[in-house]
């Protein structure tokens, strides 16, 4: 589970709320909450502890409550579907552009997959409880719920149908990428095994479509527990999902949230986003 839980910090004492938010939306790095107008920030902060969680950290088990929600600042989080045969397959992922738990907003109910950290990171959470009040208070909270939830669906409507329709190499490629915007250096800390279960393939598999990128150049190197990729090739590389995907989602994202610092956007900026 996430360790590390430190509660934030309350000792500005009677300085005005709108000081306390300003103070603690600078140390947020999560998306959703760059843009909430601070009175409606100021209804999650409150209740907010910081958590930080490891590579292979179970979050959320399929079957459980959704509770707590996490607003993620850096990381990534994949959602994982467990299949009869005792197989698993990663059908999103998510970064600090999403919050773990927020459809809790419907109500107390089980997750439908088990949610876990592939990328080390940190996050914001608050109770499905606290949240969901925050929720019924504050438009602007439910706003970014709602674009986060179709930014979800509409991924894993594309993950769908990519597994469907094409390639293994393209697939590992999309996967990578989706993880290197998500991760700040090209050198990506992710083993066979997390790619085996993200693309859906045995070990074997991994292992061949590896040694097909790093001869097109798109991997330079390999070690344990680590991939170097070099992006370009890896574009070149990736399905037709990947850049569609991103582009819908970075438009959905800047069109209908307000515009939050350049450095807290989800995804690295893309020429194809700034023609549409």
């Amino acid at each position: 589970m996430a360790n590390g839980i430190d509660g934030y910090s309350r000792s500005l004492g009677a300085r005005p709320q709108t000081n306390i938010v300003t103070a603690q939306r600078k140390e947020i790095g999560n998306r959703l909450l760059a843009a909430l107008p601070p009175a409606d920030l100021g209804l999650l902060t409150p209740h907010f502890q910081k958590v930080s969680f490891e590579p292979d950290a179970v979050l959320v088990r399929s079957g459980d409550e959704l509770d707590p929600v996490y607003f993620p600042h850096s990381g990534a989080i994949a959602f994982m579907l467990d299949m009869p045969d005792g197989q698993t397959v990663a059908t999103t992922l998510m970064g600090r552009e999403g919050a773990l738990a927020s459809f809790s907003v419907l109500g107390p109910s089980p997750s439908s997959v088990t949610a876990i950290a592939r990328v080390a990171g940190t996050a914001s959470v608050i109770s499905a409880a606290k949240f969901r009040a925050a929720h019924a208070q504050s438009a602007a909270i439910r706003n970014v719920v709602q674009v986060h939830a179709r930014a979800v669906l509409l991924q894993l409507q594309h993950v769908a149908a990519c597994n469907a329709l094409h390639r293994v190499d393209g697939r590992m490629a999309r996967w990578l990428l989706q993880l290197h915007d998500r991760v700040p250096e090209d050198l990506l800390p992710v083993t066979q095994e997390a790619l085996a279960q993200l693309v859906g393939v045995r070990r074997t598999t991994v292992t061949l479509t590896m040694s097909k990128l790093r001869e097109a150049g798109a991997i330079p190197s390999e070690r344990r527990g680590f991939v170097e990729i070099h992006r370009g090739r890896l574009e070149r590389i990736a399905c037709d999902c990947y850049a569609l995907m991103q582009r819908k989602i970075d438009r959905m994202y800047c069109q209908e949230l307000a515009a939050p610092h350049p450095a807290d956007r989800p995804f690295r900026e893309r020429a194809m986003v700034a023609s549409d």
